[in-house]
């Protein structure tokens, strides 16, 4: 859950019940402004240690060939690149569950085996700093088209195949509009919008997101109780995610027709045919851990889960859990399947036929640099299995990093000395040793697994010195961008997956927080314009790289927002409306004040600044879908039509 969403939760149920001291809405504002503080200081050295990007572009051959067969208990050869291509010394990799070594995922033994760990990860807790990405970042701008032949816009989603919820969904004909805890259903197949009916939620719940198919609508939102127990006069204070999905068919009349429901703050939804996917992080309140197992362990459907169905991780360490149920929206009362993965959370990547949970590690068990376990979680027609796990160096900037493809995983990470997690570089001091933390550095490693999660090959110190900000893989290809100082865009062939190679770089300033392909040898990026000394931002800048040759990558067009610092679709893919065909691209931007832009783009002519539209007074949450030949902009309780060839405005409707 995100902090601004904590918040609210927080501030509602303070209102109704009597909670812990620690939980008290103070508290918790403390601890949010903390955080609050963390990420603004990570944000303003982006600005302020020193300009420009590194681009690096992997691959441009058929990848994917050679996989291992299977795994098995003997070793197989893994190869190791150095960033000037040299090949290192190769290693042994054998399954015993260190680094870069894979385990089989074990269920857990009986309860008792899940409250040891808790007992033994609360006491190492408070010496270590855990951070938790969020999945979130576009794979493609997808062109969808609805039962009547009208071609209409969908949420920017992050896995082709893979669809996603978002606050606002269309099916061509309506729009469904997540307006707190409301969901109001809009008819835009006339000149004018039309509100049809409204979903009206529970008045304790928080709404997080809506997914639509095929007249059945599912609204994913957390609710939570706090409970008062006799042996613990604390009480209890218990987080759910629930997913109730409601028959739109009728949108004057809509009907409940299901409901899920499972431990935790709700994560992210993802649906494949016809099966949702509904992900939770579960962290029990471990001043109120009992024996009795529905105090720490995860519940779905009002049921504790058997241990069967609790995955363990490869060391004693853990007090949270990453719960995934599925179940069909043929039959959405009913559970398919649910796991827990135990450990400590983390980021969650969903290809087209897994879920990986990426735990950062900052160094409670072993190494002096971050690290991050890998743990595999196979899913088909509503069925989950457990596949492997493994543990690599570094630590991964957010979803994009990370990538499947023909089996094989890719995946870049920044290594950082420990002690360094909070962004910030050092200084070193006078008289600091060569090689000593005064003086130790960041640096990139981009690896490739196989389907087994066994190391095929990586490539090691990228851009020394250097963070991972962005990154875009694509088919055979795959770009990230990092920045510090002026730094070379690496391109990398990958079409030999244990065999890669650098193949040329390339120096500009400024760097892409979000990068999205833009048709056939285009790759759009989204970021900040700095200047060549590295000391002033100079405002939003958009990019278009050439990558029709990655032998020489080139920006060859660019437009920059003057007077702006900041946009959405750096943390929040799904703002972002990319549509190549078209030639559009929409975002929020923030400087003097909060506005809508959408620029249309060309190889001839560049960007230009299409629509433009002053956000003031409006949510900072906005989202733009066209259909047929309209542009709707929804914003809150508020929905815009505009003509998609002229962006004359149309209608509006307040909800």
């Amino acid at each position: 859950m995100e902090e601004k969403d904590l918040k609210k939760l927080m501030e509602e149920q303070s209102e109704k019940i009597q909670v812990p001291e620690g939980l008290e809405p103070d508290k918790v504002m403390e601890k949010l402004e903390e955080s609050a503080k963390k990420r603004k200081w990570t944000y303003y050295r982006k600005f302020m240690a020193a300009a420009a990007c590194c681009v690096v572009v992997a691959g441009v051959g058929a990848a994917g060939a050679g996989l291992f067969d299977g795994m098995d208990n003997g070793s197989e050869k893994k190869t190791s690149v150095q960033a000037d291509g040299k090949t290192g010394d190769e290693k042994e990799l054998t399954v015993s569950g260190g680094m870069g070594e894979v385990t089989q995922i074990a269920s857990a033994k009986n309860y008792d085996e899940i409250f040891s760990y808790i007992e033994e990860g609360n006491q190492r807790r408070n010496n270590q700093a855990r951070t938790m990405g969020r999945d979130q970042a576009v794979m493609e701008s997808a062109d969808s088209f609805g039962n009547t032949g009208v071609s209409y816009s969908d949420t920017n989603i992050r896995q082709e195949g893979v669809g996603e919820g978002d606050i606002v969904k269309t099916d061509g004909e309506k729009l469904y509009v997540l307006n707190d805890r409301w969901i109001n259903i809009v008819d835009i197949t006339g000149e004018e919008l039309q509100e049809l009916g409204e979903i009206e939620l529970k008045s304790d719940s928080y709404v997080s997101e809506i997914f639509v198919k095929e007249n059945k609508l599912v609204a994913v939102y957390t609710w939570s109780e706090f409970e008062t127990v006799e042996e613990n006069p604390y009480g209890n204070y218990r987080e759910y995610s629930v997913a109730e999905t409601f028959d739109v068919s009728n949108p004057k009349e809509p009907k409940s027709i299901g409901k899920i429901t499972q431990s935790g703050t709700f994560n992210t939804m993802r649906v494949v045919d016809n099966y949702v996917y509904m992900l939770s992080n579960y962290n029990p309140d471990m001043g109120c851990v009992l024996r009795e197992a529905d105090t720490y362990v995860p519940t779905v459907q009002g049921k504790v889960l058997d241990t069967s169905n609790i995955f363990m991780p490869s060391v004693k360490e853990g007090n949270q859990y990453t719960v995934v149920t599925a179940f069909s929206l043929d039959n959405p009362g009913e559970q398919a399947d649910s796991k827990a993965v135990f450990g400590t959370m983390g980021m969650c990547y969903v290809s087209g036929e897994n879920i990986y949970i990426c735990e950062s590690d900052y160094g409670e068990n072993e190494g002096d640099v971050t690290h991050t376990w890998i743990r595999k979680i196979g899913y088909k027609d509503g069925e989950l299995k457990a596949i492997g796990q493994t543990k690599i160096d570094g630590t991964l900037n957010n979803s994009f990093s990370i990538d499947e493809y023909k089996g094989n995983l890719r995946l870049v990470t920044t290594i950082s000395p420990l002690g360094r997690n909070d962004g910030i570089m050092p200084l070193a001091a006078d008289g600091a040793e060569e090689g000593s933390e005064a003086t130790e550095i960041d640096t990139n490693v981009l690896y490739i697994l196989d389907e087994n999660l066994k190391e095929l090959s990586r490539i090691e110190d990228l851009a020394k010195d250097e963070c991972v900000y962005s990154a875009r893989f694509m088919g055979d290809a795959g770009y990230f961008v990092t920045f510090k100082q002026i730094d070379p865009l690496f391109s990398v062939d990958l079409s030999d997956p244990k065999n890669p190679k650098i193949l040329g770089e390339l120096k500009i300033p400024g760097f892409s927080e979000y990068l999205h392909p833009f048709g056939e040898g285009q790759l759009l990026g989204i970021g900040m314009d700095v200047d060549e000394t590295g000391t002033t931002t100079n405002g939003v800048k958009l990019s278009m790289f050439d990558i029709s040759d990655p032998k020489n990558v080139q920006e060859f067009q660019k437009y920059i927002i003057e007077k702006t610092y900041s946009t959405d679709v750096g943390y929040d893919y799904k703002a972002a409306f990319v549509d190549a065909e078209k030639g559009l691209i929409g975002f929020t931007a923030y400087g003097e004040a909060q506005k809508y832009y959408i620029f249309s783009y060309d190889k001839e002519n560049g960007f230009k600044v299409a629509f433009e539209r002053d956000l003031l007074g409006m949510s900072s949450n906005v989202r733009v879908f066209y259909a047929g030949e309209k542009l709707y902009l929804a914003a809150g309780n508020t929905v815009e039509s505009y003509k998609l060839d002229t962006f004359e405005k149309i209608d509006d409707l307040v909800l």
